[in-house]
Protein backbone atom coordinates (compact mmCIF):
# COMPACT_ATOMS: atom_id res chain seq x y z
CA UNK A 1 0.00 0.00 0.00
CA UNK A 2 1.14 3.76 -0.10
CA UNK A 3 3.20 5.86 2.03
CA UNK A 4 -0.16 6.58 4.05
CA UNK A 5 -1.74 3.91 3.97
CA UNK A 6 0.98 2.07 6.51
CA UNK A 7 2.04 -1.45 5.47
CA UNK A 8 1.33 -3.59 8.00
CA UNK A 9 2.58 -7.76 8.41
CA UNK A 10 0.91 -9.38 5.34
CA UNK A 11 -1.81 -12.21 6.15
CA UNK A 12 -2.54 -15.19 3.93
CA UNK A 13 -5.97 -14.90 3.48
CA UNK A 14 -7.25 -17.60 1.18
CA UNK A 15 -10.68 -16.95 1.25
CA UNK A 16 -12.98 -14.16 0.34
CA UNK A 17 -15.77 -15.72 2.62
CA UNK A 18 -14.79 -14.54 6.21
CA UNK A 19 -17.04 -13.60 8.75
CA UNK A 20 -16.00 -9.50 8.25
CA UNK A 21 -17.56 -6.75 9.75
CA UNK A 22 -21.02 -5.39 7.14
CA UNK A 23 -19.28 -2.83 5.81
CA UNK A 24 -15.96 -4.72 4.50
CA UNK A 25 -18.56 -7.34 2.99
CA UNK A 26 -19.19 -4.76 -0.06
CA UNK A 27 -16.19 -4.74 -1.97
CA UNK A 28 -12.91 -6.60 -2.30
CA UNK A 29 -10.94 -3.42 -1.42
CA UNK A 30 -12.53 -2.97 1.91
CA UNK A 31 -12.13 -6.47 2.67
CA UNK A 32 -8.39 -6.26 2.15
CA UNK A 33 -8.45 -2.88 3.71
CA UNK A 34 -10.51 -4.19 7.24
CA UNK A 35 -8.02 -7.68 7.28
CA UNK A 36 -4.60 -5.77 6.66
CA UNK A 37 -4.61 -2.63 7.66
CA UNK A 38 -7.79 -1.54 9.86
CA UNK A 39 -6.68 -1.12 13.22
CA UNK A 40 -2.81 -1.75 13.04
CA UNK A 41 -0.68 0.53 15.16
CA UNK A 42 0.92 3.07 13.16
CA UNK A 43 3.88 5.15 14.20
CA UNK A 44 5.37 7.37 11.23
CA UNK A 45 4.21 11.27 11.31
CA UNK A 46 3.93 11.17 7.48
CA UNK A 47 1.69 8.27 7.75
CA UNK A 48 -0.12 9.31 10.70
CA UNK A 49 -0.45 12.87 8.88
CA UNK A 50 -1.68 10.85 5.57
CA UNK A 51 -3.83 8.67 7.60
CA UNK A 52 -5.30 11.56 8.93
CA UNK A 53 -5.89 13.68 5.37
CA UNK A 54 -7.84 10.57 4.12
CA UNK A 55 -10.37 10.55 6.79
CA UNK A 56 -10.51 14.15 5.95
CA UNK A 57 -10.92 14.00 2.27
CA UNK A 58 -13.71 11.03 2.98
CA UNK A 59 -16.46 13.24 4.90
CA UNK A 60 -19.93 13.17 2.92
CA UNK A 61 -18.33 10.29 1.21
CA UNK A 62 -17.53 6.75 1.51
CA UNK A 63 -14.95 5.34 3.12
CA UNK A 64 -14.82 2.68 -0.41
CA UNK A 65 -14.32 6.14 -2.51
CA UNK A 66 -11.32 7.26 -0.73
CA UNK A 67 -9.61 3.90 -0.97
CA UNK A 68 -10.55 3.20 -4.34
CA UNK A 69 -8.81 6.82 -5.00
CA UNK A 70 -5.66 6.52 -2.40
CA UNK A 71 -3.23 5.71 -4.85
CA UNK A 72 -3.96 8.53 -6.87
CA UNK A 73 -4.27 10.88 -3.93
CA UNK A 74 -0.89 9.79 -2.13
CA UNK A 75 1.14 10.72 -5.66
CA UNK A 76 -1.02 13.85 -5.64
CA UNK A 77 -0.15 14.87 -2.48
CA UNK A 78 3.40 13.64 -2.07
CA UNK A 79 2.74 11.00 -0.62
CA UNK A 80 1.60 12.72 2.25
CA UNK A 81 5.37 14.14 3.22
CA UNK A 82 4.18 16.49 5.30
CA UNK A 83 7.36 18.83 4.65
CA UNK A 84 6.48 18.75 1.10
CA UNK A 85 2.47 19.50 1.51
CA UNK A 86 3.01 22.40 3.59
CA UNK A 87 5.13 24.21 0.77
CA UNK A 88 2.30 23.44 -1.89
CA UNK A 89 1.24 26.82 -3.65
CA UNK A 90 -2.04 28.31 -5.00
CA UNK A 91 -0.43 26.57 -8.52
CA UNK A 92 -0.43 23.53 -6.48
CA UNK A 93 -4.06 23.91 -5.23
CA UNK A 94 -5.29 24.51 -8.69
CA UNK A 95 -2.85 21.82 -9.92
CA UNK A 96 -5.03 19.04 -7.70
CA UNK A 97 -8.58 20.68 -8.71
CA UNK A 98 -8.11 20.07 -12.23
CA UNK A 99 -6.59 16.31 -11.08
CA UNK A 100 -9.43 13.75 -11.81
CA UNK A 101 -7.87 10.99 -10.24
CA UNK A 102 -8.32 12.34 -7.09
CA UNK A 103 -11.38 14.39 -4.71
CA UNK A 104 -11.54 17.37 -5.82
CA UNK A 105 -13.11 19.63 -3.28
CA UNK A 106 -10.77 22.82 -2.91
CA UNK A 107 -11.58 23.38 0.96
CA UNK A 108 -10.34 19.92 1.19
CA UNK A 109 -7.41 20.51 -0.80
CA UNK A 110 -6.85 24.07 1.29
CA UNK A 111 -7.08 22.33 4.41
CA UNK A 112 -4.67 19.12 3.82
CA UNK A 113 -2.05 22.07 2.96
CA UNK A 114 -2.76 24.01 6.21
CA UNK A 115 -3.15 21.20 8.27
CA UNK A 116 0.54 19.94 6.97
CA UNK A 117 1.59 23.75 8.21
CA UNK A 118 0.03 23.35 11.39
CA UNK A 119 1.99 19.83 11.55
CA UNK A 120 5.05 21.18 11.23
CA UNK A 121 4.01 23.13 14.06
CA UNK A 122 3.30 20.58 16.17
CA UNK A 123 6.47 19.01 15.86
CA UNK A 124 8.57 22.25 16.45
CA UNK A 125 6.91 22.06 19.61
CA UNK A 126 6.06 18.21 20.59
CA UNK A 127 9.19 16.61 18.91
CA UNK A 128 7.36 14.66 16.61
CA UNK A 129 2.90 13.87 15.48
CA UNK A 130 3.33 10.85 17.35
CA UNK A 131 4.83 12.28 20.34
CA UNK A 132 1.68 15.13 20.29
CA UNK A 133 -0.60 12.09 19.77
CA UNK A 134 1.41 9.72 22.38
CA UNK A 135 0.60 13.08 25.11
CA UNK A 136 -3.45 12.85 24.30
CA UNK A 137 -5.42 10.31 26.89
CA UNK A 138 -7.17 7.81 23.86
CA UNK A 139 -10.01 9.65 24.12
CA UNK A 140 -12.36 11.19 20.93
CA UNK A 141 -13.76 14.01 22.67
CA UNK A 142 -10.36 15.27 23.75
CA UNK A 143 -8.48 14.22 21.00
CA UNK A 144 -11.02 16.06 19.03
CA UNK A 145 -10.75 19.39 20.97
CA UNK A 146 -6.85 19.27 20.66
CA UNK A 147 -6.24 18.50 16.93
CA UNK A 148 -9.15 21.48 16.59
CA UNK A 149 -6.33 23.82 18.57
CA UNK A 150 -3.95 23.32 15.03
CA UNK A 151 -6.10 21.90 12.31
CA UNK A 152 -8.84 22.69 9.76
CA UNK A 153 -11.68 20.38 9.00
CA UNK A 154 -11.86 18.02 11.95
CA UNK A 155 -14.49 16.75 14.09
CA UNK A 156 -15.24 13.75 16.20
CA UNK A 157 -17.03 11.22 13.98
CA UNK A 158 -13.72 11.74 12.04
CA UNK A 159 -11.07 11.41 14.68
CA UNK A 160 -12.89 8.63 16.00
CA UNK A 161 -11.96 6.61 12.46
CA UNK A 162 -8.87 8.01 12.80
CA UNK A 163 -8.02 6.75 16.20
CA UNK A 164 -9.82 3.16 15.38
CA UNK A 165 -7.93 3.17 11.65
CA UNK A 166 -4.34 3.90 13.15
CA UNK A 167 -4.57 1.64 16.15
CA UNK A 168 -4.72 4.67 18.59
CA UNK A 169 -8.25 3.03 20.17
CA UNK A 170 -9.77 -0.87 19.46
CA UNK A 171 -11.50 -1.02 16.08
CA UNK A 172 -14.93 -1.95 16.92
CA UNK A 173 -15.65 -4.86 14.95
CA UNK A 174 -18.68 -6.07 14.83
CA UNK A 175 -19.92 -9.62 16.45
CA UNK A 176 -18.80 -12.28 14.56
CA UNK A 177 -16.52 -10.68 12.45
CA UNK A 178 -13.09 -12.94 12.74
CA UNK A 179 -11.40 -10.08 14.24
CA UNK A 180 -13.32 -9.23 17.02
CA UNK A 181 -11.55 -10.78 19.59
CA UNK A 182 -11.61 -14.44 18.14
CA UNK A 183 -8.62 -16.53 16.79
CA UNK A 184 -8.23 -16.00 13.13
CA UNK A 185 -9.99 -18.62 11.46
CA UNK A 186 -8.32 -21.68 9.29
CA UNK A 187 -6.49 -20.59 6.19
CA UNK A 188 -5.14 -16.76 8.04
CA UNK A 189 -1.61 -16.73 9.40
Amino acid sequence: MEKAGHRAPQRAVTSGHLPRCSWAQQDPLLARYHDEEWGRPITDDDQLFGRLMLELFQAGLSWRTVLYKREAINRAFAGFDVRRVAAFTEADVERLLADAAIIRNRAKIEATIANARACLEIRARYGSFRAFLDALPPDVQAVTAELRKWFRFVGPTMVDSFLQAVGRIPPRHEPGCWLAGAAPPPGVS
